[in-house]
């Protein structure tokens, strides 16, 4: 527990930057890529690239800000030391080309590099230089996305904004204003689909519920995340079931995954094929399940299936029920080379990822593994998912894992 509450207040309190004061060869989601380091004659300078032309500079003023928020119209607001301070970064355009401005989606992908050598912090405090012509645009984009923020005390100084990890890390930026992020234009609607009541009957399931919004196309890509650490890209791509009798790629890999001792240890769904035909069919059909194919650098490595929770089995052991749009995930890792605890994280915080992107209203992730899986207890712990509750379903008992979005995105889990 120590360790625990030690790494979270790390977290929340170091000024770091990544080992090498770069990133180099990042792939963006929409397969540029994007390269940030220092200038190899002047170190105070540092560049970022994009498909190997620089897109914009910036440099570390001899300034730092504090962006302090409760403290402020009481004693404290002069003296709290208890929220850090970052050195300031100014961000100019480019000296290697003839235009001086910055396009947006050029501008969220600095945030990213930004983000990305200075992972540890909360916020970090910009100024935009005004030889960027087209600063005013570029300010006015960073503050109405939720990318960042000015000072919270009126009478601190209003050229620095804040820019937040967490509503970085919540696709603040991406939809409707261009289509870089970790969710491709096709798989989301531009806003959240709008409230009507819809109503679920089954043997298990008796609920009223929002209507869920359409499936994506077989094979579609419905989310993309380069993984610096391993230097991977991670892809969820809807399952394809194929037509007629044909088996597809996705049904063949699901149909060999679930005949494995391991697999089917933990799910119990060994079988011939058209067993996995039907029940795959089954959750396809079902508007409140996303089954889909995980993979790394296009290679499948597992399955999972993100539910919404309102109209699931699991519903009545929720205490006071779950939220209209929170979501759950059952998960298995097929090939035995993609296992391990790194990857194991990295996947598995992805999909708690996705599932706050795909609509801002989810508040809540959960999963219910076996009480006697360790290891899979021990991952959702790691997503910062905690145990809600111990309980019994008529085949299995389960604990309850729990994360919400303000706790997944205050920490540092991406």
């Amino acid at each position: 527990m120590t360790q625990r509450l030690s790494a979270i207040q790390n977290a929340l309190t170091d000024f770091h930057v990544s080992d090498d004061q770069k990133v180099d060869e990042f792939i963006l989601p929409d397969g540029a890529v994007m390269t940030a380091k220092a200038d190899s004659v002047s170190s105070t300078k540092n560049f970022v690239y994009i498909d190997g032309l620089v897109v914009c500079q910036y440099h570390l003023l001899n300034r730092t800000a504090q962006l302090v928020l409760s403290a402020v119209g009481t004693q404290f607001e002069n003296t709290a030391s208890h929220v850090p301070s970052f050195q300031v970064i100014e961000i100019l355009p480019s000296s290697n080309s003839p235009r001086n401005d910055i396009s947006v989606e050029d501008m969220w992908a600095t945030v990213y590099a930004l983000f990305t050598l200075y992972r540890n912090q909360e916020t970090i405090p910009v100024a935009l230089s005004q030889k960027i012509d087209n600063s005013e645009e570029l300010h006015s984009y960073l503050l109405r996305s939720g990318l960042g923020r000015t000072a919270h005390a009126p009478t601190a100084p209003k050229e620095e904004i804040y820019l937040h990890r967490a509503t970085f890390w919540q696709g603040a930026g991406t939809q409707g204003y261009h289509t870089r992020g970790w969710l491709p234009p096709l798989s989301f609607p531009v806003a959240p689909f709008p409230y009507i009541q819809s109503f679920t009957r089954t043997p298990t399931v008796i609920s009223a519920h929002p209507l869920r919004p359409p499936k994506p196309k077989p094979g579609e890509t419905i989310f993309r995340r380069f993984c610096p650490s391993i230097g991977e890209t991670l892809e969820f791509t809807y399952f394809d079931i194929g037509t007629g009798s044909d088996v597809s790629e996705h049904l063949n890999l699901f149909h060999r995954w679930h005949n494995q001792e391991r697999v089917n240890k933990g799910w119990g769904e060994r079988g011939p094929m058209e067993k996995h035909r039907a029940y795959v069919t089954e959750v396809t059909n079902d508007p409140a399940v996303l089954p889909v194919i995980m993979s790394w650098n296009g290679e499948p490595m597992g399955y999972a299936e993100i539910t919404y929770l309102k109209e699931n089995h699991v519903a009545p052991y929720i205490r006071g029920g779950p939220g209209d749009w929170d979501r759950g995930l059952h998960v298995l890792v097929g090939e035995e080379k993609f296992r391990g605890a790194q990857r194991t994280s990295l996947w598995h915080r992805a999909l708690v990822h996705y599932c706050f992107l795909a609509d801002p209203r989810t508040e809540n992730v959960m999963g219910e593994p076996k009480a006697e899986n360790s290891t899979m207890v021990k991952v959702e712990l790691d997503s910062a998912m905690h145990i809600a509750t111990i309980f019994d379903f008529p085949y299995k008992r389960s604990i309850l894992g729990r994360v919400s979005r303000e706790c997944f995105f205050r920490l540092d889990l991406l």
